[in-house]
């Protein structure tokens, strides 16, 4: 389906919150379609997130065993291991929590999705519903909010930054430049240069741009 979403799960459960506890973030949301996306942007969430993404079928098995392994190992549940298109359906749907059952219905509504979405329809309802902050929605608020332009523009950099992001929206944004979040954004920059033609293949990334300035030189002027 072509239609946007009147709202989410996590965003009606950031309404909820903000109005129960009295604050005064603001919710900002904007849509941004695909064709109009930087492939920047594409490529650094593809890198960060689910490199596997336009080749499974909804599910990473190397991500899975990884989880399964880590939690042998720490004698923790498992961590995500979650694909784009399960971290959509959780988004759309259901709730940070990590309960078994919560899991089993993310596994359900990814099938769903992966059977009645194509791929990029997938990723552009997923960058446009995604927490990037406190009360910031969409990658399109993402660019504005941080960096006062359209995600059509985000440089290589900045995309990375905002990539880097997604694992502590609450914690990690480009307004808040801790060490080990600049670390994180480094390490997605560095992936987009060696799956370089995996991406432009993918998402129309261009190589070309991976001689731009050093990290971080083209969003503090």
């Amino acid at each position: 389906e072509s239609q946007r979403p009147s709202s989410t799960a996590f965003i009606d459960s950031f309404r909820r919150k903000n109005e129960a506890s009295g604050d005064a973030v603001a919710l900002r949301w904007e849509w941004i379609d695909w064709e109009r996306m930087s492939s920047n942007m594409k490529a650094a969430v593809l890198v960060a997130e689910d490199i596997e993404f336009f080749s499974h079928n909804g599910f990473s098995v190397p991500e899975i065993r990884a989880a399964v392994s880590q939690a042998r190992l720490t004698g923790e549940p498992p961590r995500g291991a979650s694909t784009l298109t399960q971290q959509l359906a959780k988004n759309l749907w259901l709730s940070p929590s990590r309960n078994p059952l919560r899991k089993v219905k993310e596994a359900l509504l990814a099938v769903q999705l992966e059977r009645t979405l194509t791929k990029n329809r997938i990723f552009e309802l997923y960058l446009n519903v995604v927490e990037f902050g406190p009360g910031v929605y969409g990658v399109e608020s993402a660019a504005n909010t941080y960096f006062g332009k359209s995600a059509q523009r985000l440089t290589r950099a900045e995309a990375a930054l905002l990539a880097a992001s997604l694992s502590r929206p609450s914690r990690w944004n480009p307004h808040l430049m801790g060490s080990g979040y600049v670390a994180r954004a480094d390490r997605i920059e560095d992936l987009m240069t060696r799956h370089r033609n995996y991406l432009e293949r993918h998402v129309g990334f261009a190589p070309e741009r991976l001689a731009a300035a050093p990290f971080g030189s083209d969003i503090r002027n």
